[in-house]
């Protein structure tokens, strides 16, 4: 099939980048599905399955805006096939480690080429192909990504069942070579338009990783150790001073870029403020940001405690784990499919507020949890998330889109998607800590030696000699904590939405500015199916996995 808008150039490129973002994505969850294996393979506690999860998630969250910023003064295929080198030989690494540490330390690589890869992923496909051609792109790569998360808990289900737990990374060797072949052949170099001079937001980047993982270790930390411990205070403490020199740095940047500077092309030389924290003073792209956070955490972060519950207490099979919970993945793409356009059409603080609401109630009934219950108690609420995820995140790109003015698109989405990956991975560390305290805590008071039960909530009680039915008690207590806070946030987030922001239809985007009229698209901004605003080429947009 030819793109005739582009010159006769071919769909490969699509193919290309559609694959790179997949692996990537399914990357956040297949490893749900494998906690217990590797966790008996490894010997790893139940603090190291965390981190097996959550340093992927951090690196990616952290590294996101930055990689953007890289893509678009060295090139965006550049960055793109560094980053799926580095996601290759960090993959490779992570199959062929001996034990936890090593595992961990590959997964943070993995994080940060997985960042690369997103990070160039979407502005190549606005670089590459224009006008109708660019929302049939952006139409088949949102499908592909939202198909990721799903994918992911049953391929990881599958490769850990009848392979071997290690094959969840192998698969990307061969899958990110077929990306390179096809990338060098097909796809175009492109660079954003910069001022002269312009350089990455160093300070920025190095502050807000700094803060982002010491903020990770201290809450994994103090759930394992205890909340006194040196190391877990000492890294919150860290937290909080980098954080704090993180918005000094960023406001400082800001103010030496004179409003509306970089349009005229006539902003001082030096670095592009990371984050520009000035946007935040608009109270509905503050509340989307929180709303991108909790809502991640909230949908999808205790989905690992559902896996771990199901496997080292209800005897399931990895497949049969990714089966079970598969329901929500689909049920929020076959939402997202057929109802995306009209959702766009509305005003977005209604689906996305009540998408999110319903996220809250799917989450709550997941409380049925019982010493005695099967899997299938999981079952309606993972269908409610679905409806609730098809409904919101599809929309989150377009609320954060309608309340900024069009030129400020790229920063819009970029943000977004950081604060969403940051969401799952503290979503990880803060749910984690509770679980773990609250499995610890009820089968302690039942005589259990406290390292018996740290290995029972880390999927080895029978290797503990713990019984099976203290277990069952303690895995839906603790169950029952984390479904309480993530339906609570996720109630919480919605009714902010509904209260606080207040934009336009996606379908208005390009009828006017996000503060009035006047505000002419960038030339980088198109617009995607149903009208549905595209950002432009300098960040990534959004996909509806996690």
């Amino acid at each position: 099939m030819e793109n005739e808008n582009n010159g006769g150039r071919s769909w490969w490129p699509l193919a290309a980048l559609c694959l790179g973002g997949f692996m990537l994505l399914i990357d956040v969850t297949i490893v749900n599905t494998a906690l217990p294996r590797m966790a008996t393979s490894l010997d790893a506690s139940f603090t190291s399955l965390q981190w097996v999860v959550d340093i992927y998630a951090v690196a990616l969250a952290a590294l996101l805006l930055v990689a953007g910023s890289l893509a678009d003064l060295h090139g965006r295929r550049r960055v793109f096939v560094v980053g799926l080198v580095l996601f290759a030989l960090a993959s490779l690494a992570c199959g062929l480690a001996p034990d936890a540490g090593t595992l961990i330390a590959a997964r943070a690589v993995q994080g940060v080429g997985a960042a690369a890869v997103f990070a160039a992923n979407a502005p190549l496909i606005t670089a590459t192909y224009q006008g109708r051609d660019r929302g049939i792109a952006f139409g088949v790569w949102g499908a592909v990504n939202g198909a990721a998360a799903g994918c992911g808990l049953a391929l990881g289900g599958v490769l850990t069942e009848y392979v071997n737990w290690r094959a969840v990374f192998f698969v990307n060797v061969p899958l990110t070579l077929i990306a390179l072949w096809i990338t060098f052949r097909t796809v175009p170099e492109s660079r954003a338009p910069r001022r002269a001079g312009a350089r990455v937001d160093r300070a920025g980047a190095v502050l807000f990783t700094l803060c982002a993982g010491t903020l990770t270790y201290g809450l994994v930390r103090g759930g394992d150790a205890g909340w006194s411990d040196l190391r877990a205070v000492g890294s919150l403490v860290v937290s909080v001073l980098t954080g704090a020199a993180f918005v000094l740095v960023e406001r400082a940047r800001s103010a030496a870029r004179p409003r509306g500077a970089a349009q005229r092309g006539d902003a001082p030389a030096g670095p592009e403020p990371l984050l520009d924290l000035a946007l935040l003073r608009n109270r509905s792209f503050a509340v989307l940001m929180a709303t991108a956070l909790l809502t991640q955490a909230a949908a999808f972060a205790h989905f690992i405690y559902s896996a771990l519950w199901a496997q080292s207490v209800l005897g399931m099979s990895p497949l049969e784990t990714g089966l079970a919970i598969l329901p929500m993945a689909g049920v929020s793409f076959v939402v997202a499919s057929l109802f995306g356009g009209r959702l766009q059409r509305l005003r977005p603080q209604y689906p996305l507020g009540l998408g999110v609401l319903v996220i809250g109630a799917g989450v709550l009934t997941q409380l049925a949890v019982v010493p005695e219950s099967s899997w299938t108690v999981l079952l309606p609420g993972c269908v409610l998330i679905g409806v609730g995820v098809g409904m919101a995140v599809p929309v989150l790109i377009s609320a954060a889109l309608s309340a900024l003015p069009p030129e400020r698109a790229g920063v819009a989405s970029g943000a977004v998607n950081t604060f969403r990956q940051l969401g799952y991975a503290l979503g990880v560390a803060v749910l984690g800590t509770v679980f773990a305290g609250r499995v610890r805590e009820v089968l302690t008071d039942h005589g259990v030696p406290r390292a018996a039960a740290e290995a029972a909530g880390g999927g080895r009680a029978r290797e503990a000699g713990v019984p099976m039915e203290l277990v069952r008690e303690a895995f839906a207590a603790g169950l029952d904590r984390i479904f309480l806070l993530c339906g609570a946030a996720a109630l919480a987030a919605g009714a902010a939405v509904l209260l606080c922001v207040r934009g336009r239809a996606a379908t208005e985007h390009g009828s006017g500015g996000g503060s009035g009229p006047g505000h002419p698209e960038t030339p980088e901004q198109g617009h995607g199916p149903d009208g549905a605003a595209v950002p432009d080429a300098r960040r990534p947009v959004h996909s509806t996995a996690p």
